[in-house]
């Protein structure tokens, strides 16, 4: 009866309709295919979470610029000057402390101040000023803290009496500072630190000296608004270490990028391969079996090398 049926149905729709049908039937009485086991993600469709591999990649970017930063070693800071000459390296860290400059070359007091007739100098050297006592009043503050906090945002102001008041110009900031030598043959003897504002400069000479800091009680203005003064310290001598111990630098460099580079093969790698292709444990790793066998393979070439 079925078969009847089935045939006088064929008949109604037609050839074309009848192999549609069949094909329907067939594609219905397939089994459906067993449900991925706990734990095992679905292979349709799947893609690696961008935001796992966003992370895997900040990651080991992060790792490289940490291990390059330590294999360079320290500098680029506002305080911090190197130079190479006659074969020798020289470094300045200005702000790093000292067994009796917990505070490096920056003044214990918040600032340095210079006066001279009617004018007065306050300058601090890597950072803003600070003013727990004797701050500066005078007029036209409001680009370095304003009348309430006079000098504390900006890294050197002056005051000029002019007309029976006293007038402040901003002549400074830490943020626009620039370190030169002061003898460029012999770096031993100091830096310059410059600092700029819009319109004016304060150029800081830092000497070496191993026993005293003492800052000088005269400055010099050259131009209309270009300030000079001098200031001996112990962190105005140089470090330095000969040109030939920078030898491993290009070696130590190399290792590390081969070393970032393959780091970062082995994560994004095994993620890869976890997430989209659904390999678990630690065969995720790619080429797992290269890396177990390295060990061996190195020793049968020195074996080889010695025999």
């Amino acid at each position: 009866m079925a078969r009847r049926a089935w045939g006088r149905r064929n008949r109604e729709l037609g050839p074309r309709a009848a192999l549609g049908l069949a094909a329907a039937s067939i594609a219905q009485s397939r089994p459906s295919p067993p449900p991925p086991p706990p734990g095992m993600p679905s292979s349709r469709g799947q893609r690696p979470p961008p935001l796992q591999l966003a992370v895997a990649c900040g990651f080991v970017h992060l790792i490289c610029l940490a291990a390059v930063a330590v294999e360079g070693g320290g500098g680029g800071g506002p305080c911090e000057f190197s130079v190479a000459r006659g074969g020798k390296h020289y470094s300045f860290s200005l702000a790093s402390p000292t067994k009796a400059h917990r505070h490096g070359v920056l003044s214990e007091d918040g600032f340095y101040k210079v006066a001279v007739n009617h004018s007065v100098l306050w300058f601090q050297l890597c950072d803003q000023m600070i003013f727990n006592f004797d701050p500066p009043v005078c007029l036209n503050c409001e680009d370095c803290g304003g009348p309430q906090r006079c000098g504390t945002q900006c890294s050197a102001l002056v005051s000029n009496n002019r007309g029976g008041y006293d007038v402040c110009t901003t002549i400074g900031r830490v943020s626009k500072s620039h370190i030169s030598l002061i003898d460029d043959i012999n770096p031993q003897k100091g830096v310059v630190v410059k600092m700029f504002s819009s319109k004016c400069s304060i150029s800081v000479y830092i000497y070496c000296d191993s026993t005293v800091a003492h800052v000088s009680d005269q400055f010099v203005l050259s131009g209309s608004c270009d300030y000079a003064t001098t200031l001996r310290h112990p962190s105005g001598c140089a470090q330095s270490m000969s040109a030939s111990g920078n030898g491993w630098g290009w070696l130590a460099t190399s290792f590390v990028t081969i070393l970032c580079l393959l780091g970062g093969y082995i994560l994004i790698g095994s993620i890869y391969r976890y997430y989209f292709l659904g390999i678990h444990s630690v065969e995720a790793i790619p080429n797992l079996e290269f890396w177990i066998s390295l060990p061996q393979t190195i020793k049968i070439s020195e074996w080889l090398e010695i025999y």
